[in-house]
């Protein structure tokens, strides 16, 4: 009699840590991925702003679960789900049945219905869009050499970041630190410090599920960087010429998109209640009603715990992923699945060099402490021992030289 198979789709933190957390069950387990890396997301930024380059945050899947001898590693795409058959499509029409299925697919850009924004503004959650921004960032001040018209050439050196949640505070601090430490001597028909980078966020403040005494220290942070924060401002046009914003215009050739996910559509073909933003509305124990057998791990689930609904952030997905494949195995033994309690260790957002903020329970840092913290938790829950040494180095030399040695674009986008 074979094993019962659980089928794991999505390799991010839920999915990986589910994946683990089976490694010594007596149970088939197959993992799919349309990417072959597992990609640790809360660094991604540096990739696209040429901190780091792509193998310090990434690892091959493969590599990582080698020894999980009851687990298949599939390169492939997840396009629709039975749950009544109990069976995944795959892109190539190839069909997996599961006795078990974890659907942590996590989540994608979202336009707010102007998806004709997306070839202008691109968003930040993959490698690939790492490398496009990071082109995007570089081709700016290459093409601001060559322009001769002053009014062209301040287009190409105004940076736009749409939204002031951790990515789009995180992208905009950096693009600062660039133009004004980074580049400055290697161009002479312009000085890189005169570029401008402007934070567009709708509500009030920056970092809004922060406590408002961190979001205006985060603020602060990144005015003294020399980031023009608008707050209060919904954008109402991108074009490839710069942003509208109601009645005023802002003329930029480089726009960043940081304001809104969209859930996997995976989540729809579960036969479960999603909330607005498409996410799955899960049970307690992070099964999809009327479905035990299924569960959903990371950005995809809406669940709550103590009555706060739990952030899409990657210790949360982490500890799902965990939490399900403890109750894989309870349901095995016949005993009844456990509800998920979040346990939440806090928030960290860095803004610049020395510059991030942090909450931890009743404890709020900012600036150089702050700064630490977020740097050691980072380095500490990177995926395998060469991935921390390398950021380790590259951040060391970064801190001391202000140089971003991945700034390399191929000939191909050229």
């Amino acid at each position: 009699m074979l094993p019962p198979h659980v089928v794991i789709l999505g390799c991010g933190f839920g999915g990986l840590w589910a994946a683990q957390g089976l490694a010594r069950a007596s149970v088939q387990v197959t993992v799919v991925d349309r990417a072959n890396h597992h990609l640790f997301t809360p660094l991604l930024y540096q990739v696209a702003t040429a901190g780091l380059s792509a193998p310090a945050i990434a690892g091959p899947i493969r590599h990582i679960l080698a020894r999980q001898k009851n687990t298949t590693v599939l390169l492939a795409d997840a396009t629709s789900i039975d749950p009544v058959a109990r069976k995944v499509v795959l892109d190539d029409a190839d069909v997996l049945h599961y006795d078990f299925l974890v659907v942590a697919t996590g989540s994608t850009h979202s336009y707010f219905g102007n998806d004709a924004w997306a070839a202008h503004a691109p968003g930040l959650k993959t490698l690939e869009d790492a490398f496009d921004i990071r082109a995007r960032i570089l081709l700016a001040f290459e093409r601001a050499e060559r322009e001769e018209d002053p009014a062209r050439r301040a287009a190409w050196l105004t940076f736009v970041v749409v939204g002031g949640g951790a990515t789009g505070v995180e992208l905009a601090g950096t693009l600062a630190e660039i133009a004004r430490h980074t580049l400055p001597g290697e161009f002479r028909r312009f000085d890189p410090r005169n570029a401008r980078v402007v934070l567009v966020e709708g509500t009030d403040r920056v970092l809004p599920p922060y406590p408002p005494s961190l979001s205006q220290r985060a603020r602060a942070q990144l005015e003294r960087l020399g980031v023009t924060v608008w707050l209060g401002r919904r954008v109402t046009g991108i074009d490839e010429g710069g942003v509208s914003l109601g009645n005023d215009r802002i003329e930029a050739r480089t726009v960043l998109w940081a304001a809104g996910v969209a859930s996997s559509p995976l989540g729809g073909s579960l036969g479960a209640p999603l909330d607005r933003a498409g996410r799955v509305l899960v049970a307690p124990d992070l099964s999809v009603p009327a479905h035990p057998e299924i569960f959903v791990a990371g950005d995809l689930a809406a669940v709550s715990t103590d009555g706060k609904p739990v952030p899409g952030i990657a210790p949360a997905a982490k500890q799902m992923g965990r939490h399900i494949a403890r109750n894989i195995l309870l349901a095995l033994e016949k005993k009844p699945a456990r509800p998920f309690r979040y346990r939440d260790w806090g928030q960290l957002a860095t803004i610049g060099r020395s510059a991030a903020v942090a909450e931890m329970g009743p404890l709020r840092l900012s600036g150089f402490a702050a700064w630490l913290v977020w740097l050691v938790a980072h380095i500490y829950f990177l995926i395998n021992f060469r991935n921390r040494v390398v950021v380790l180095i590259d951040w060391a030399s970064s801190y001391f030289t202000y140089n971003r040695y991945a700034r390399i674009v191929s000939r191909r986008v050229l």
